[in-house]
């Protein structure tokens, strides 16, 4: 039985909304002005084409705390004593409002009314439907079911023959693009693709058997041999069939891609289960602030991908820019700070909401 919620799911969310948060107030390409040739600074940027970095893990790592979270979400109501299938409304409702905060974003990101699926709220809609789908069945049939969507995915890319769309891992001359083609009449500048959703779904359905194995195995050491076994076997197999000839490319969600991040985030999971590891007394004391982005993830997601990048930067830069001057900090340097307290504030807002038990849920 479900009885309390478990902090290393909220505070790794937390986690991977920081990154998120840093990348919207301009953190990363602050830095990179400073530093364009810096290897860590480079890997807050995407891969261009092949390769994978560690911004590309982020909406990974997203996806898959996102089935974490729904397994228990899920199973805690089931406890408190609704049936599956009175949890339908509520879940078909949630893709709904995903799929319609996700459109919302991009057309406030263009500045005109536009419709796109290229947001990770509208693959987040598609891939919580196909898991909550799967949750009462078997961890075989779960697993099974992950590996036809993502053989099916692979198999569409490779073995379709339609003209002009026919290079697998070449950008917009791939499946993808055609289908985008299809859905949207149009095809993204980044070279991302839509059904990306279809692949990106085992990284959910993954996360979602994370979060049974964490609750319904003991003892927690156990939790943690197989968390890093997991890790270090996806990391294996997904680099393994990019040496084979099956490219890691993140923009395409390719099948090495998928399993080598879902290898890298396992990891990154374990390190904060391990914190954990005894209960509620963690090893190590991590920022509060870290468990109020968690508690709070689909507002401040929207909050910061909104008003952040659209506002709040330019805001603070009247006062942070006045104070540089004064200062006689560079202007570069100013930049720098500018996001970093734009990132302050975001986190300040997450925590204010916390201490008022403020939650804004779909």
């Amino acid at each position: 039985m479900i009885k309390k919620r478990f902090p290393a799911i909220d505070y790794f969310r937390g986690f991977i909304l920081v990154l998120l948060a840093a990348e919207s107030a301009g953190v990363y390409s602050k830095l990179q002005d400073l530093f364009p040739h810096s290897f860590v600074v480079q890997q807050f940027f995407h891969a261009s084409w092949e390769g994978l970095h560690f911004l590309d893990l982020f909406q990974p790592g997203f996806m898959m705390i996102a089935g974490s979270a729904l397994y228990f979400s899920t199973y805690k109501r089931i406890d408190e004593g609704a049936s599956y299938a009175e949890l339908w409304p509520k879940v078909l409702k949630r893709t709904f409002l995903l799929l319609f905060f996700g459109i919302i974003l991009i057309c406030v990101h263009r500045g005109e009314m536009v419709f796109e699926l290229w947001n990770v709220l509208c693959q987040l809609a598609f891939t919580t439907l196909i898991t909550f789908a799967l949750l009462r069945f078997s961890i075989p049939l779960q697993l099974a079911a992950s590996l036809f969507l993502l053989l099916l995915s692979h198999s569409l890319y490779v073995f379709t023959d339609i003209p002009g769309f026919d290079q697998a891992y070449t950008p917009d001359k791939n499946f993808g693009s055609y289908i985008d083609m299809l859905l949207m009449g149009k095809l993204s500048s980044g070279h991302w693709i839509a059904m990306n959703a279809i692949p990106t779904a085992a990284h959910t359905i993954w996360g979602a058997l994370i979060g049974r194995l964490i609750h319904r195995t003991s003892p927690p050491r156990t939790v943690l041999r197989t968390l890093i076994g997991l890790g270090f076997l996806g990391i294996i197999v997904g680099y393994g069939l990019d040496l084979a000839g099956l490219p890691i490319i993140k923009r395409t969600a390719t099948l090495s891609f998928t399993v080598a991040s879902a290898g890298w985030v396992t990891l990154m999971m374990a390190l904060f289960y391990a914190n954990w590891i005894h209960d509620d007394k963690p090893r190590f004391q991590l920022p509060a602030y870290l468990n109020s982005m968690g508690n709070n993830s689909i507002f401040i997601y929207l909050f910061f991908e909104t008003l952040v990048p659209q506002w709040l930067t330019k805001m603070t830069y009247v006062f942070v820019g006045f104070a540089a001057k004064l200062s006689q900090i560079p202007s570069d340097w100013a930049q720098v700070i500018n996001a970093f307290v734009a990132l302050a504030i975001v986190i300040k807002v997450a925590s204010f909401l916390d201490s008022k038990k403020i939650y804004w849920k779909l």
